[in-house]
């Protein structure tokens, strides 16, 4: 698979932190410093390993235990950004602006006037919780006893907390003027200048953001995280044990002190107080109405569940993998380098790990439905990476080393293993809620919102509800869809794919010429034996025969009867002169899937064998072939290769391509074409009118490969699920 990855160059990993003089590093201690943590994102190849190395290089203090964390450094280059951050850590806050002393008076010093003059900053606390962390904190830092030391009574006279001592010079870098707990947000290029002076040097514009700390995480007992586990060699003793094929139940220890209290509450008879819940903020993690569900993310699951995922984890019933013992294949090249986008590896149409991937699918549907857009995102991401994944698992580690899995993932796998079953996913088939809200998502222009709408707005519980008590209120779009909700349902096999399109190319060649192409995209693309919907790609070299193309495209083909009803009519790309969608775009330029110009139809074949016969019989005899559901696009020659990408990966690949433009290219691809997010200004890696009518689109989208650095990967191989 190698010969498939982009070259070293765009690979190479860059660490955060510039190199310096072996005498400059040597004096840096940061070993008395506050507890410190990284933030992950942003971060490319091997960038946060470096990070981490550097800083226990120089003994800082590192912690994933938010409940004592004080310092988190990071690629975080604004407020917004550190608050967004610390929410997902739930962490609830309120930011506090540096003061300094001028003349025996304090004088506020905000940020830089850049970024306040973007930002502002935030004058109300932000309730921060994140339920799809799946970071097992744990303690790595020891509480040390500070009131004997000058550094602790320095501490303690200006209200630092006293979890670990202070030398002056930290003090004067992290300075925290009253008692409150004070947490800071800082920049990698912080680390940088010190290692360059050799000294800890004041925060000053590397300060990202400073904040009162309202309430914290709940802390943990200290452990190994299950990722350190399952990615070291050899395994610790504590897991490996438990990985042969014996029940091991997971319990909490409990303190004398605890065990003490519950005797006493046992004693008299009282129930013990609850811990204090505040009241939850769901920020795109799945509306409240699915507390408690298995299916559900984090925030919304009880406070039992992450203790339940351990058990899951601990008790062991199969010997499929034996510890520290088991050999599993090196991993990938993609791997290694930790390639995070799917636009730059193979991902074939099926894969040695199908069943857990087609559970984890399940899961996603279920996140879809209950409206949590960071868990579809996260779990869309976790199936393209193992859907790439070239050998079968054996062993949690595997799982772990893959770039978008976390603990979460190897959880989910270990109990797949022990059970045969995923209980999120029994869950999720057998809730009645969720089964009426399949079966409204299924219909062809109801989305997740609507179809919670239906439910539980409207009470309503199958179609003959929508059809008996809503039919006048649906769009023209939901009618169809449900009018033919059995037939939009059927799969459409390759071969009826290919008379469709052919069917189309016949009316376009006589609307222009025979110099027409049509492209075949979407799933049928890549490979699929029946698809859902057909979706085409038409083109001419000439610029101004695409220009209403599909207008004159629909006309035809309505009067010939092939098309029943036209749902949706775009003409956004002809009426911008077929130029790349704008960089700051408007309605009227059209946006996601009418960037170009687009009929979305009904279609059914107007012939059948005994058509003459029943006509003559009957007139008004009805039509018995299906009907189908059919996407033709129309794109101007000189983009036509982004036109052919854009409609030809899995989902997840095309996230990515878009990702990967802006972050590696600093452009904005779209089917459309590519913009500089520099300038604005179009990028013709197509040439300017196109490719020749030798290469065809075919060709046009390896200029686009070519044009964006990536390595060409058939289509075939974009299967991200």
């Amino acid at each position: 698979m190698d010969d498939e990855l982009p070259s070293s160059e765009t690979l190479a990993p860059s660490s955060p932190i510039s190199s310096s003089s072996t005498s400059q590093k040597s004096k840096l201690d940061l070993s008395k410093i506050l507890p410190i943590t990284i933030l992950s994102a942003h971060f490319k190849n091997n960038e946060e390993k470096e990070l981490e190395n550097n800083l226990r290089q120089y003994g800082a203090p590192l912690t994933i235990d938010d409940s004592k964390v004080k310092i988190l450094i990071g690629k975080v280059g604004t407020k917004r950004r550190a608050e967004f951050e610390l929410r997902k850590r739930k962490f609830r806050v309120e930011e506090v602006s540096e003061t300094k002393r001028a003349h025996g008076t304090k004088e506020k010093v905000g940020p830089p006037s850049k970024r306040r003059k973007i930002y502002g900053s935030s004058s109300r606390p932000i309730r921060v919780e994140d339920g799809n962390s799946t970071t097992e904190p744990e303690s790595d830092v020891e509480t040390v006893d500070e009131a004997d030391t000058e550094d602790g009574r320095l501490a303690e006279r200006e209200g630092i907390p006293l979890d670990i001592s202070l030398t002056a010079e930290a003090h004067s870098v992290f300075k925290n003027e009253t008692k409150d707990d004070i947490i800071w947000v800082v920049g990698v290029d912080w680390l940088d200048t010190c290692i360059e002076a050799g000294h800890l040097l004041p925060l000053q514009n590397h300060l990202v953001y400073k904040g009162k700390v309202f309430e914290r995480p709940a802390g943990r007992p200290a452990r190994q995280s299950i990722k350190s586990a399952f990615s070291t060699s050899p395994l610790p003793k504590a897991i490996a044990s438990t990985l042969p094929s014996r029940k091991v139940v997971a319990t909490r220890p409990d303190s004398a002190l605890e065990i003490l209290e519950r005797a006493k509450l046992d004693a008299s008879g009282e129930k013990p107080k609850a811990p204090y819940q505040p009241k939850r903020q769901f920020h795109s993690h799945g509306s409240r109405r699915f507390e408690g569900k298995t299916f559900a993310p984090s925030a919304l699951q009880g406070p039992g569940h992450l203790m339940s995922q351990q058990a899951n984890l601990l008790q062991q019933t199969t010997s499929e993998y034996d510890g520290s013992d088991t050999e599993f294949p090196a991993p990938p090249v993609w791997v290694v380098r930790g390639i995070k986008y799917s636009c730059q590896r193979q991902t074939p149409m099926t894969c040695l790990n199908e069943e857990f991937v087609d559970l984890l699918k399940k899961i996603r549907t279920a996140r879809i439905l209950i409206d949590d857009s960071i868990g579809v995102r996260a779990y869309s991401t976790i199936i393209a990476s193992i859907a790439a994944y070239p050998y079968k698992f054996v062993h949690p580690r595997e799982i772990i080393q893959i770039p978008g899995c976390d603990e979460k993932t190897v959880q989910l796998w270990v109990e797949w293993k022990n059970t045969n079953m995923i209980k999120a996913v029994e869950d999720f088939k057998n809730d009645e809620a969720m089964k009426v809200l399949r079966t409204f998502y299924d219909i062809w222009g109801v989305g997740a919102r609507t179809a919670r709408s239906f439910y539980y707005n409207h009470h309503w519980t199958d179609l003959d509800d929508i059809i008996e008590f809503g039919w006048n209120d649906l769009d023209r779009v939901q009618q169809i869809g449900l009018k033919y909700y059995e037939e939009f349902l059927e799969p459409i096999p390759r071969a009826e794919v290919e008379q469709i399109a052919s069917v189309v190319r016949e009316h376009a060649v006589r609307l222009r010429d025979e110099r027409v192409t049509v492209t075949l995209v979407g799933g049928y693309r890549r490979g699929k034996e029946a698809s859902g919907d057909v979706d085409m790609i038409v083109s001419h070299p000439d610029i101004l025969a695409t220009a209403n193309l599909v207008q004159d495209l629909v006309e035809s083909l309505e009067e010939a009867e092939w098309i029943t009803h036209t749902l949706t009519l775009s003409l956004h790309n002809t009426h911008r002169g077929q130029s790349t969608l704008p960089f700051r775009t408007t309605k009227a330029s059209g946006a996601g899937f009418d960037t170009l110009d687009k009929a979305l139809v009904v279609w059914q074949n107007p012939e059948w064998p005994t058509r003459e016969e029943d006509l003559a019989a009957n007139e008004n005899v009805k039509n018995p072939n299906i009907h189908r559901r059919v996407d033709i696009i129309v794109s101007p020659w000189r983009t036509v290769g982004c036109a052919v990408m854009g409609w030809s990966g899995g989902t997840t690949f095309q996230r990515d391509l878009r990702r990967y433009a802006k972050a590696v290219k600093g452009w904005k691809f779209d089917s459309s074409g590519i913009r500089s997010r520099e300038n604005g200004e179009v990028v013709m890696i197509e040439g300017e009118d196109g490719v020749s009518e030798e290469e065809g689109p075919g060709g046009a989208e390896r200029r686009v490969f070519e044009g964006l650095g990536l390595k060409f990967i058939e289509p075939e191989m974009r299967c991200t699920g």
